[in-house]
């Protein structure tokens, strides 16, 4: 999928995304809980930077847990950006957020960040040079042992067990409200525009821009999460 496509679904989905996907919210929840873990030994004015921020999810529970860590949130969709900086004035953390509306690349050169986040975005890049330059270019904007918690829908999509879990992910979303056609559009996307591999393959990625081999430390349907650090 190309980056005007993705930016276009997420500008339209903007205004109703969070109350689309408020039923899932132990998923979200969990892998925030476990989140705390993987960040306890950051510094107290700790810099964080939000890969694919979205609404701002992950930045409302950490900026709310820690009174005095900093944001950088970046989105390529405004609307995406709109809803996140809201959440931000909402929850009374705004002054100690940035947002930048396009791609990490564009984002000017400052001070290196202690740790990053990457959720659910890599997924969508299918050609796998570019999704290892996307894990580099976050590289790059970490310090040193800088720390990256990322995620991504994975599986090995030629096996038995995908399509069982797959089919187990879609009643999930079935129970949480969305409606049937976007469930069939769904199947339709993990098997056109996402690219969904093995959790290995997604390891290697990651390893191959510039992280120490990633450890899971989350699974939940197909969604995994993993953390490392910073070669």
């Amino acid at each position: 999928m190309q980056h005007d496509d993705i930016k276009a679904i997420f500008d339209q989905q903007a205004a109703g995304y969070d109350a689309r996907w408020a039923k899932t919210a132990p998923i979200r929840n969990a892998l925030h809980f476990l989140l705390d873990a993987v960040f306890a030994g950051l510094p107290a004015h700790a810099r964080i930077l939000c890969v694919g921020a979205g609404t701002g999810e992950e930045i409302d529970y950490l900026a709310k847990r820690f009174s005095q860590w900093t944001f950088t949130a970046i989105e390529p969709s405004g609307a995406m950006l709109d809803v996140s900086r809201s959440k931000a004035d909402k929850g009374g953390y705004l002054s100690r957020c940035e947002f930048h509306e396009g791609y990490l690349a564009s984002l000017p050169d400052q001070d290196r960040f202690d740790a990053a986040t990457c959720f659910l975005v890599s997924q969508f890049i299918t050609d796998r040079d570019a999704r290892v330059d996307l894990f580099r270019t976050i590289a790059t904007r970490l310090r040193p042992n800088g720390l990256l918690a990322s995620s991504d829908l994975a599986s090995d999509v030629d096996s038995n067990a995908y399509t069982a879990l797959l089919n187990i992910w879609l009643n999930m979303m079935l129970a949480a409200g969305i409606p049937a056609a976007g469930i069939a559009q769904m199947r339709e996307a993990y098997r056109r525009d996402v690219a969904v591999l093995p959790p290995a393959q997604i390891e290697s990625i990651i390893a191959a821009g510039g992280f120490d081999t990633p450890v899971m430390f989350y699974q939940a349907g197909l969604i995994h999460a993993w953390f490392s650090q910073r070669r």
